[in-house]
């Protein structure tokens, strides 16, 4: 029988992780909840300068994104260190940017959503969000999908949020807890 991840003795921090529309936030939410952690939408720790920047349809910079990404890995740190689990919504996009939220400590794990591109639009198209539409072709294009060596779960998030979070709970309670 599969260990839930909540009752396993060492905090640990999930990342939801995905490109805008996928689906981050509103998974993250539910999987906190289920699994008892702290949540934080990392979209909320995002300067005004990047939200200005992405509302106008400009694609971040790594250099927009690296305080952000310590910021959030500060945020993981804090919540690990005083003995509690989290779950944060973060698009984690590229390898590099993953490594960075693994500074937190070595219980960070992701969760990453995969969904069909006909699909993102869709959601983009019918949500209020500073991440207009027509910047998820960068977004695409910036995604470095975890390699096989990254503590990372695939997750299909093209079905509705009870059916992808309860794929991403079964694969977590599937993964050894972190040391």
């Amino acid at each position: 029988m599969s260990k839930n991840p909540a009752t396993t003795a060492a905090p640990t921090a999930v990342v939801v992780m995905g490109v805008s529309g996928s689906g981050k936030s509103t998974i993250a939410r539910h999987l906190a909840d289920a699994l008892g952690y702290a949540f934080l939408d990392g979209d909320d720790l995002h300067p005004q300068a990047n939200i200005a920047r992405m509302r106008s349809g400009t694609p971040l910079r790594d250099a927009d994104r690296l305080p952000w990404l310590d910021a959030i890995a500060a945020w993981m740190h804090k919540q690990l260190a005083a003995g509690h689990s989290a779950v944060v919504a973060c698009s984690a996009l590229k390898r590099a940017y993953r490594e960075r939220l693994r500074e937190a400590g070595p219980a960070v794990r992701f969760v990453y959503l995969q969904v069909d591109h006909d699909e993102l639009a869709r959601r983009m198209r019918a949500r209020e969000h500073f991440m207009p539409l027509r910047l998820l072709g960068s977004q695409l294009a910036t995604l470095e999908e975890p390699a096989g060596d990254e503590p990372a779960l695939c997750v299909d998030a093209n079905g509705t949020i009870e059916a992808t979070v309860a794929r991403a709970l079964e694969g977590l309670a599937q993964q050894r807890p972190p040391r």
